[in-house]
């Protein structure tokens, strides 16, 4: 009897579907590997990016709304004054760099929980071209449009990705497709915030991102 009964939660057990957020297996586990790797490094680049916009603050301003506050800097990094002079663009600038701190945080827990792997940022050379544009960008209303149009091309970068994660990954992996799912939303009406922000400040109405580095007109 009890050999019956122990055979018979065995039995169950096996039929029992695997768990939501199991990792993949496979070459799918691999992708979802990559695919991490670089949302981790993608975003990384984003954080000085969007500080050069909105400026560096060490702590934070009481006040709800204070339209001079910046975002904590990256590490390697030093004190910097906003550049852009457009408080939406400011704005934007401050909750993207949150944004892409916790998605950051998101994925690093992702691999280390998942796959046992720690993965520190590392800026892509496509970043740092980004960055360094930026960097020699005057401050002011042509950092402003170039800001726009630069930031629209690195969000733009993660979408196809973000994409294709959504039908690559686990089938099983649901809180990995959510987390693509999440990117795409988020990227797509930031980049059209952005394009709204650039035909009503500067008149360009046709500008479509293409992913790559904006050069100076």
């Amino acid at each position: 009897m009890r050999n019956a009964l122990l055979a018979a939660v065995v039995g169950a057990a096996t039929l029992q579907p695997a768990l939501a957020d199991a990792p993949g297996s496979g070459a799918t586990a691999a992708y979802e590997k990559d695919y991490l790797v670089f949302v981790i490094d993608h975003h990384f680049s984003a954080l000085r990016i969007t500080e050069l916009a909105a400026g560096t603050d060490r702590t934070r301003d009481a006040a709800i709304q204070n339209p001079d506050e910046g975002t904590s800097p990256t590490p390697g990094y030093g004190a910097t004054p906003a550049k852009a002079t457009d408080e939406r663009i400011r704005s934007l600038a401050r909750q993207d760099n949150r944004v892409q701190r916790e998605e950051i945080t998101k994925a690093q827990r992702f691999l280390r929980d998942w796959y046992g792997i720690q993965h520190n940022p590392v800026l892509m050379p496509e970043g740092r071209q980004m960055i360094q544009l930026l960097e020699n960008t005057p401050a002011g209303a042509q950092f402003d449009r170039t800001f726009l149009r630069t930031f629209s091309n690195h969000h733009f970068t993660i979408l196809a990705p973000s994409v294709h994660c959504q039908v690559q990954n686990d089938l099983d992996h649901q809180g990995l497709r959510r987390y693509c799912e999440n990117i795409v939303v988020t990227q797509k009406n930031q980049i059209n915030d952005m394009r709204e922000m650039l035909c009503m400040r500067f008149n360009e109405c046709g500008f479509a991102p293409s992913g790559r580095r904006q050069e100076q007109d």
